[in-house]
């Protein structure tokens, strides 16, 4: 039977609960008391939002298949033993039974909640009370006979109540009278936090009192922290500089193409075509444009360098003898939104992938943010969860590369090759098996779904129509069909058939931990059961289940909303002071790719890194990449380009963010600004340190403390949690201060400790943060998180945090590529995902995000290539011109110049000379091939002359009209034919985006046609200029290829396309024959 829980906001933001757990467990074993509070809040689904109460829905099961890991939300386990109950009873971290009594009796997380409040702590199988352990003992333990320590802030004490911890730090900025202060009157709080027991708020950093690594109460046993600093430095990444031999000429040609392109443009407007000069006209103005925007996209590619980490080095650092992390926690956001186009297995593989993941198992949470609240991606990700206790143990087991499941037992190479362990095969064979039932499980979700809610539906409808009758009404029953959970309860989130409260824009926020956090110590497997996992830990990280609310009238801002809700939530729940962002369709390829990332930030000068940015890799793409699918000129040459600079631009997937810096902070100053001319008259009063991480530059001149703290719930909302997390997550986010150059650190070993067991007042308020009335007056979105208003959101987030002054990498693993991902390979698809990106440029453009207003603190040529983002797509209106200009030139008889002289055509060469030395150049650098560079240039053409021109059209409508633009997400799955692995690419999707090019290759085409038979039959042929039509001609047809190409359909089949084509090309042969043979009597061209 389920059970809810109500919960009410207190004046000090606490939420409270209305049940039988509204009391604190304080006279009971401290150790079982959080294990309670952990288990009730993993096997409770949180719901509530605007105008609605918080509850806690207490679950039997969360999927209809059994779930044996003990963090597993329903996860198996002993009935309660009190009469008429029969729930679960409570269990430690290896599912065992947790019996808080000696009598062995069995009772679950309720009773026993009962017994200590209305039972007087007696156990009602022995009748004996609970033995209490006096929670100020360890506290008071130790400090006789010890020097007097400062005294921590009000509720700082290491063994306070869980809020009072939590809150520490800002109560210490705010009780100013009972802080321990430096010489220059400021609460010294790296003093404080590294000389008492007590803990910076709720968070892991830590340190004892003695100094003593090994263990969380200084009992003697570890290493000292002097021991970590007397090791040498040794960095951890450093810079590959490109070889003098390739990039010095590569600047050398930069410079001759300028020069050779300033004289060429200058010649072009001196030497007019008097015979022709509207073609003249048309032409120069185009050229002028093109070496504008080549000139924009070139000149930020002036100081490309490559990186390396030293992932050896970072272990030595981070990794203390007794086996504890000091890395800093880490949340993984995964973002989905409808399970129809982004299948469940998809995304269940991806966290799959981040479950796997080698990085400190109590260090990293994983969130998934569903956008449509569907029950079918709910329980494919409960499913993945119950699979990762076979999958995340055996990949720790054998090292097993890469981590998704479905791409692993995909790999068409040798899966036994450097397997060495003898039981490898056997296990490989069980866990495959378990895989496919796992995938079958998954396939079969959407009718289990049906069919149970049809049942229960049906089951309601019997009982309606029972009361009908016992109270006689004629009425007709009406009986919503709703959507069922596997415990026999209403699904809160969307329904199958949408009802008021339950459609994809009007549902409650839902909160559901899926695997509750792991124990601090490492839980080995045994011998026994599906696999021999002894030595093997197998812990897994929390991952939650997040469906923020949505109500009609409000602007739920699409993927950037559900973006900041996950920020928001995470920092209540878990406060990583690190979160990486992957879209549902991009898994973890490279085990170690979180760690290599957390090398540049955690290595001197990290904390001026805003983001580490991941190159994004596709598999299932034809082996032509016959639409530019890989993307690797972008990938591979300009973002290696812009790291040379303040660093790449933020591309929406496989980004490792500074939480502080999504916060809408800037960068800590080296040298803090002076006051003002008068500060030496009317000093101002000092900001704590803990303050100022706070305030963004500006504002830390012109506000005092009183201010500045009335200020901060205008900017993030009213959740003190949030606030009161902020300098939590922005001391851990600090390098180590291993280093005399390092000056914003912490001292090693302070974030050994891991973060602490979450409790149902914490779910609460991440609940209510998560509402649709949260943003409302504040700063989110418009300086806070993912910014609003763009369809490419990310760019116009990762430009505001370079604008602020923070730095970016681009991290380009080196073993392996870090993430690999789908794109659609079907070309319609393809233009239409080239065409959100291109429409988001023009809003960037029309914003005031525009780069041309961008502040002082971003360098010249950042400021380029961010303008050039904002301006690439109007290149389309010249280029479409300028196509069709061959042809144009053909019909009239004319050309752009009055004659093909000798001056013209050697520009023309040195042009293309020059270009092409450049292409083989960057080629050399970044690693790319002369093919990826050739197939780039194609679709640059293919996508100017149809999704980037309709871009601007619908950019120009917004602007000036006011219209909307919608767009629908890219479909994830693949066709129809499972037996061809690029059918997609073969289909033949009608789309509007297509007329453009066809038109352009039909005029050219006939533009040919029609100047060869002109030529011929002239009475004085102008070869010179057919020549010049015909090549510009044939390089126009030779870019559209790949899209002529895609037009023909499938290989083997004929489409209807190819019929209406072989119609052209007849008429078209027709004519140049008559042009070439006439009929008796007529003469063409001339006597």
């Amino acid at each position: 039977m389920a059970s809810h829980n109500h919960f009410t906001r207190t004046n000090s933001a606490r939420y409270v609960s209305h049940s039988g757990g509204d009391i604190e467990l304080s006279s009971v074993d401290p150790t079982i008391s959080q294990k309670v509070e952990e288990q009730y809040v993993s096997n409770s689904m949180f719901t509530g939002g605007f105008n609605s109460a918080t509850k806690a829905h207490l679950m039997d099961k969360v999927i209809e298949t059994e779930t044996t890991h003990p963090q597993m939300a329903g996860s198996k386990g002993s009935s309660c033993a009190v009469p008429g109950c029969g729930a679960k009873v409570m269990s430690d971290g290896r599912g065992q039974d947790l019996l808080p009594c000696e009598c062995d009796f069995k009772i679950c997380r309720d009773c026993f909640v009962d017994a200590v409040k209305t039972n007087g702590g007696i156990c009602p199988g022995c009748e004996k009370l609970y033995k209490n352990t006096d929670l100020l003992a360890d506290q008071n333990d130790g400090y006789n006979g010890q020097q007097q320590r400062p005294p921590a802030p009000e509720g700082g004490s290491s063994r306070g109540s869980k809020m009072e911890r939590r809150l520490s730090l800002m109560k210490s900025t705010i009780n100013k009278s009972v802080l321990k202060r430096s010489q220059t009157r400021d609460f010294d709080h790296n003093r404080w936090l590294f000389e008492t027991k007590g803990t910076y708020g709720y968070g892991n950093a830590f340190w004892t009192k003695d100094g003593n690594l090994g263990s969380a109460y200084g009992d003697g046993e570890g290493v000292e922290m002097q021991d970590l600093m007397r090791k040498p430095w040794r960095p951890l990444t450093r810079k590959l500089k490109i070889p003098a031999a390739i990039i010095s000429p590569y600047r050398l040609l930069i410079f001759i193409r300028v020069v050779v392109l300033a004289l060429f443009l200058t010649w072009r407007i001196k030497h007019q075509n008097e015979d022709a000069i509207w073609l003249w006209g048309m032409s120069v103005v185009c050229e002028l444009w093109f070496a504008f925007s080549w000139l924009l996209d070139q000149l930020p590619k002036l100081c490309p360098i490559n990186r390396a980490t030293d992932l050896q080095v970072l272990k030595e650092k981070f990794e203390t003898p007794t086996g504890k992390s000091d890395l800093p926690g880490l949340d993984v956001f995964v973002s989905t939104a409808d399970p129809d186009k982004e299948p469940p297995l998809v995304t269940a593989n991806t966290i799959l992938s981040i479950l796997a993941a080698d990085y400190p198992v109590e260090k990293l949470s994983c969130y998934v943010s569903d956008d449509g609240g569907a029950l079918l991606t709910f329980e494919a990700m409960a499913e993945a969860a119950s699979f990762a206790n076979i999958w995340v143990p055996f990949c720790r087991k054998h090292e097993i590369e890469p981590r998704n499941p479905e791409s692993y037992f995909s790999l068409k190479r040798d899966p036994y090759k450097n397997k060495v362990k003898f039981d490898f095969v056997k296990d490989r064979r069980k866990v495959k098996r378990e895989y496919d039932e796992f995938k079958v499980r998954i396939n079969g979700l959407p009718d289990s779904i049906k069919r149970r809610s049809d049942a229960y539906h049906a089951k309601e409808e019997i009982k309606a129509m029972k009361m009908q009758k016992q109270n006689r009404d004629d009425e007709p029953v009406k009986i919503p069909k709703a959507t069922w959970m596997a415990d026999g309860t209403h699904w809160p989130g969307t329904w199958l058939t949408p009802d008021t409260d339950h459609s994809k824009g009007d549902h409650a926020g839902i909160i559901q931990v899926m695997l509750k956090p792991p124990s601090d110590e490492p839980l080995h497997g045994v011998s026994e059961g599906l696999l021999d996992l002894t030595d093997v830990d197998i812990r897994l990280p929390l991952l939650v289940y997040v469906s923020r609310e949505k109500r009609p009238g409000y602007d739920h801002n699409k993927k950037a909303g559900a973006m900041n809700a996950l920020v928001r939530a995470s920092a209540i729940m878990s406060n990583g002071a690190f979160i990486l962002n992957l879209d549902c369709d991009h898994y973890i390829y490279n085990s170690e790719a979180m760690k290599e990332g957390m090398c540049f930030m955690m290595d001197r000068g990290g904390d001026r890194l805003c983001y580490v940015q991941f190159p994004q890799r596709f598999e299932g793409i034809d082996p032509s990449d016959r639409y530019a699918n890989h993307n690797t000129v972008f990938f591979d040459v300009n973002m290696r380009a812009l790291d040379g600079l303040m660093g790449p631009v933020y591309v929406g997937t496989g980004c490792l963010f500074r939480r502080i810096a999504l916060y809408g902070f800037g960068p800590r100053r080296p040298k803090e600004r002076s006051s003002g001319w008068f500060s030496c008259c009317s000093p101002r009063r000092q900001l704590p340190e803990e303050y100022r991480v706070l305030l963004t530059d500006d504002d830390f001149d012109d506000y005092d403390v009183e201010i500045i703290v009335s200020l901060v719930p205008e900017k993030f909302g009213n959740s003190m949690f949030l606030m009161k997390s902020i300098p939590t997550a922005e001391y851990q986010g600090r390098p180590l201060a291993d280093h005399p150059s390092v000056k914003n650190g912490r001292k090693p070993g302070a974030l050994i400790i891991t973060r602490k067991l979450l409790d149902a007042p914490t779910v609460a308020e991440a609940i209510a943060v998560i509402s649709c009335w949260y943003e409302d007056k504040t700063e989110w979105g418009t300086r806070i998180g993912w910014i609003y208003g763009s369809v490419t959101e990310d760019v116009v987030t990762g430009y505001r945090m370079h604008n602020r002054g923070w730095k970016s990498v681009y991290c380009v693993t080196t073993k392996r590529d870090a993430f690999r991902g789908t794109a659609p390979i079907n070309l319609t698809d393809r233009l239409h995902q080239v065409l959100r990106w291109a429409t988001g440029s023009v809003e960037i453009f029309f914003s005031r995000n525009n780069a041309l207003f961008a502040s002082p603190k971003m360098k010249i040529l950042q400021r380029i290539a961010y303008l050039n983002v904002g301006i690439y797509p109007f290149t389309s209106i010249f280029l479409m011109v300028y196509c069709f200009l061959p042809a144009l030139s053909l019909f009239s008889g004319q050309f752009i110049v009055q004659t093909l002289n000798v001056t013209f055509l050697v520009y023309l060469l040195i042009i293309s000379i020059t270009l092409c030395l450049l292409a083989l150049l960057e080629i050399k650098w970044s690693g790319i091939s002369l093919d990826e560079w050739w197939r780039n240039e194609q679709f640059w053409l293919i996508g100017g002359t149809s999704a980037h021109l309709a871009a601007v059209l619908q950019g120009l409508l917004k602007v000036v009209a006011g219209v909307e633009i919608s767009f629908t997400l890219t479909t994830k799955s693949g066709g129809d034919d499972v037996d061809d692995e690029f059918a997609d690419l073969y289909m033949v999707k009608w789309t509007w985006l297509m007329i453009p090019p066809i038109t352009i290759m039909m005029v050219n085409l006939i533009g040919i046609a029609v100047g060869f038979s002109r030529t011929i039959y002239a009475v004085i042929p102008q070869w010179s200029k057919l020549l010049g039509g015909v090549f510009f001609s044939f390089w126009v047809l030779a870019h559209l290829y790949p899209f002529a190409k895609g037009l023909m359909g499938r290989r083997g089949r004929t489409p209807t396309i190819v019929y209406v084509w072989s119609g052209l090309v007849a008429i078209t042969i027709s004519l140049l024959w008559v042009a070439i043979n006439p009929p008796a009597g007529y003469n063409i061209g001339g006597s």
